[in-house]
């Protein structure tokens, strides 16, 4: 227990969650995505969300900076990466109760990065299936998730 109390601690000293949008839950450390990458990875499949796809996205869309011109990153994100992940478990517990939240399999967290700050952008599951049988499952997910996140981004 105490254990978790001085992790919170250093969680909170050195990050902060953004109260934008309150469909997604953001999650800012002032490190390079290059820095938090791998970690955030480890985090997640460490609990069980297995990393099935990754792409960069910031890459893939460079090519096109001459065709959109004056429109082409216009925030100046120095990195736009995202995992895509699933928990075979959730999965199959979230299709027994709403087979219809399989919309939300699989899950995903995007890493943007702007002047060597790094934040972590997950659209909540209990947003989404808000009015679904399957809100318990989802809210344990979404927790899970989160809780991954900061640890792998500290």
């Amino acid at each position: 227990m105490l254990k978790k109390f001085v992790l919170l601690c250093v969680l909170l000293s050195a990050t902060s969650v953004q109260a934008g949008n309150a469909s997604v839950f953001e999650y800012t450390v002032k490190k390079p995505v290059d820095q938090v990458y791998n970690s955030l990875y480890q985090a997640l499949e460490a609990d069980g969300f297995y990393v099935v796809f990754e792409v960069n996205i910031g890459r893939n869309i460079s090519r096109f900076a001459e065709k959109w011109g004056d429109n082409y990153n216009r925030n100046q994100l120095s990195t736009i990466r995202s995992m895509v992940f699933c928990n075979g478990w959730y999965a199959n517990a979230v299709s027994n109760v709403d087979p219809g939240m399989l919309a939300l399999c699989p899950l995903r967290v995007s890493l943007i990065e702007k002047n060597g700050v790094s934040t972590a952008l997950f659209v909540r599951p209990t947003v989404v299936g808000a009015d679904s049988p399957a809100y318990t499952i989802l809210q344990r997910i979404e927790n899970e998730v989160i809780a991954a996140i900061q640890k792998g981004m500290q």
